[in-house]
């Protein structure tokens, strides 16, 4: 057995069980999905029609091609949200530039110049007070 090999199965027994994060979600272009957070990453998301409205608790998003790249996303959540979203459909992902995610139902409108064929959001944090965009 190399010393590579030997290597990564102690990095694997090592690791303990349950210690990864959750993992961003990603949403193509046409989407609609809805999620609810843990530890600032998106859980239990399901696809959901994009006239539906999103549960107590829960994230709704939408991504769409329109004059670029545009996202709607609403939380039905009592506080406000920043978050990360990536452009993805190019040879590496874009980092976009997001606002807040406004609290009790209020709607948030993204749009970006850039074609993506689909939207990375991951990293969600509690918002300034007042939910500001940073």
């Amino acid at each position: 057995m190399s010393i590579r090999l030997i290597g990564l199965a102690l990095l694997i027994a090592a690791t303990p069980v349950g210690a990864a994060k959750p993992a961003a979600l990603t949403i193509k272009t046409g989407e609609t999905w809805q999620f609810s957070l843990f530890r600032g990453q998106p859980v239990h998301a399901r696809k959901a029609s994009a006239d539906a409205r999103p549960a107590s608790g829960q994230i709704q998003v939408t991504v769409r091609s329109l004059l670029g790249t545009t996202m709607t996303i609403v939380s039905n959540n009592p506080i406000a949200f920043t978050y990360r979203a990536e452009l993805l459909g190019t040879d590496n992902p874009v980092a976009a530039r997001s606002c807040a995610l406004p609290p009790d139902g209020r709607l948030s409108f993204e749009s970006w110049p850039q074609k993506a064929d689909a939207v990375r959001l991951s990293d969600f944090k509690v918002a300034p007070k007042g939910g500001a965009c940073p």
